[in-house]
């Protein structure tokens, strides 16, 4: 693979990371890349035994820590941002997710898909950002799925109408995008010099396919895309390291060249993804969701 690979980070010693979702897949290898690089880097996972397993096989100058965080629920957000005192941090990598589940719902009653990949990312950040570097990142992991999704407003948790997994999946990360591009307004607003920026991984096998809801499903994405289509979990990793610690703009959002395998760069998104209305609009419904508001005050 030509182009920018893991060898290309840079000394990441001194810097503290979070990555949701880090005991398997996408989020492990980047878990695993961060540390190798000298990073302090948090697991944030839902199994604790299991991060654990995961964060001793990471070698590194610094052991990995692992903490609780169940991003179906607001109440184990807010419990893991009240435990994060006052430590800075340099990176917020919302890359946990689940894909094309039955319909489902999270403890607070959202659907699972843009409850967890979108609402569950938008509080841990907002509430994670007084501690923000001014350096720092916040990289969220999006999907060329994207393109398939549209946000109903009229019905975001899909309880009027017939679920439909992919167009809920697809929701969830056009969700994502357009929370990047907002996220990043509005710390330029602020006058923060903070970034936020956006990775599509490509389709990298993975255990996310392994909940898909049907088991025709399930074959189609595991036996055969996995099999014949997909790259490894660690170059699925590479666009998220990529706009972790490439010196690019704010709202980057990268991946591979060709949308399913190969070196990161720059890609462009649906026009919807990039619609500042909605995003602002999306923003507001999501504080009113989830209770929690953007900390900063804009400079005008």
């Amino acid at each position: 693979m030509s182009g920018f690979s893991a060898a290309d980070l840079p000394d990441l010693a001194g810097r503290t990371a979070i990555v949701t979702g880090a005991s398997n897949g996408i989020g492990l290898e980047t878990a695993k890349a961060l540390t190798a690089h000298g990073a302090r880097v948090i697991l944030a996972v839902r199994d604790e035994a299991k991060g654990r397993r995961a964060a001793a096989a990471m070698p590194g100058p610094v052991a990995p820590e692992v903490c609780h965080l169940d991003l179906a629920s607001l109440e184990s957000v807010r419990a893991f941002a009240a435990a994060w005192a006052r430590d800075p941090i340099d990176l917020l990598v919302n890359n946990a997710g689940v894909m094309i589940p039955p319909l489902s719902r999270t403890e607070d009653g959202f659907e699972l898909q843009f409850g967890t990949n979108h609402l569950g990312h938008f509080a841990l950040t907002n509430l994670l950002l007084p501690h923000l570097t001014a350096a720092g990142r916040v990289v969220t992991v999006a999907s060329g799925a994207h393109r398939a999704g549209s946000i109903d407003f009229t019905d975001l948790n899909w309880e009027h109408r017939k679920y439909r997994p992919w167009r809920a999946y697809g929701q969830s990360k056009l969700a994502n995008l357009l929370f990047t591009g907002e996220l990043q307004r509005r710390l330029a607003a602020a006058g923060a010099s903070a970034l936020s920026m956006a990775a599509h991984p490509g389709y990298a096998a993975t255990n996310l396919q392994s909940h898909a809801g049907s088991r025709v499903s399930r074959f189609a994405l595991r036996e055969l895309g996995n099999r014949l289509l997909a790259q490894d979990a660690a170059g699925g990793a590479l666009p998220t390291l990529y706009v972790a610690t490439q010196d690019l703009p704010g709202n980057t959002y990268a991946g591979p060249k060709n949308g399913l395998r190969g070196a990161p760069a720059p890609c462009s998104r649906s026009r919807a993804a990039d619609d500042p209305e909605t995003a602002r609009r999306l923003w507001q419904v999501s504080e009113t969701l989830t209770g929690v508001t953007f900390p900063l005050t804009p400079k005008h």
